[in-house]
């Protein structure tokens, strides 16, 4: 039988993390790494063969899934998350078409990331969108109904320009723009050695929540100014002020206090605040600080964004 390939770009948000859920305007880019999945029709008794390949070669994940189990969505006792994870996003796509399960005897699928799954730079999202492409539906519905989120990853698995993104009345706008800020050489990307559940700092927030309102038409034009200017130092103080009225809001010191205050230049929480990847403007390369630290993966600006 013929493979089928699909490929879905990672990426980093940069401006409206957590307020982008309350509809504020952010900047979303798309990263050079991301994930490929290849689907091959076998006949083995309706049983998906599954397996999950690191950046490295090496097998992260590997089950057979009956199914039966994505038609009930049913989970084995005690089964890992990964797997019971696996089965509620095919079981949602089954709701949205079925012909996958209805007209097939069966599927050797694998999943290949290129970038290190601990990254946090879509795992999910990437899947969820490469799902949607093979079984030809909505990816945003198979999101809202399996895993949740504001959904800015998947506009970045399906572009490969900057966007801005933006929640209207729940639905989605992606505005896709030029996005080349001269100064790029002094943006770098440094993994803070942790990987943050979406989920968990989503649920967090969404108990935190104040009133937010003043804060996203504060985060919009911070969104407008990073986005459009050419400005370095303009950049900076933008991305400063972001820093301090996220802090305020989430009632949490900014990463730069906690972690680095003395070092010289700007670094940005990225995504949930307290892992994956901080954002730094520097105009050095700070790779010799940050490792002294002990975080010794900094990505320049070029290697990391498409």
């Amino acid at each position: 039988m013929a493979k089928s390939t699909f490929y879905s770009n990672g990426k980093l948000l940069i401006t409206g993390e957590y307020v982008v859920l309350d509809g504020a305007k952010s900047l979303a880019l798309p990263t050079k790494f991301g994930q490929n999945l290849s689907i091959e029709e076998v006949d083995s008794n309706h049983l998906i063969y599954w397996t999950s390949y690191d950046h490295d070669g090496s097998i992260w994940f590997e089950e057979t899934i009956p199914f039966s189990s994505i038609i009930e969505n049913k989970v084995q006792e005690g089964s890992q998350n990964i797997k019971s994870t696996l089965i509620e996003i095919l079981h949602e796509a089954y709701k949205l078409n079925s012909n996958f399960i209805t007209h097939s005897k069966g599927y050797k699928v694998s999943t290949e990331l290129t970038f290190p799954k601990f990254w946090g730079l879509g795992t999910s999202s990437t899947l969820i969108n490469n799902i949607a492409q093979w079984l030809s539906i909505d990816a945003y519905v198979l999101l809202k109904n399996s895993f949740g989120g504001s959904g800015y990853d998947l506009a970045c698995a399906q572009n490969n320009s900057a966007i801005i993104y933006q929640l209207v009345e729940d639905q989605p706008q992606v505005e896709t723009i030029a996005f080349h800020p001269e100064f790029s050489s002094k943006i770098y990307f440094v993994y803070l050695n942790k990987k943050q559940s979406s989920k968990e700092a989503i649920a967090l927030y969404l108990e935190k929540q104040g009133s937010v309102g003043n804060s996203i038409e504060v985060i919009n034009q911070i969104t407008h100014t990073v986005a459009n200017t050419q400005e370095i130092n303009e950049f900076a103080k933008a991305i400063q002020e972001h820093e301090i009225e996220m802090s305020n809001l989430l009632e949490l010191p900014t990463v730069q206090e906690t972690l680095f205050p003395d070092f010289n230049g700007i670094v940005k929480s990225l995504g949930a605040w307290g892992g994956d990847f901080v954002m730094v403007i520097s105009k050095e390369n700070p790779s010799d600080y940050f490792k002294q630290l002990g975080y010794s993966i900094v990505v320049p600006y070029e290697e990391m964004i498409l």
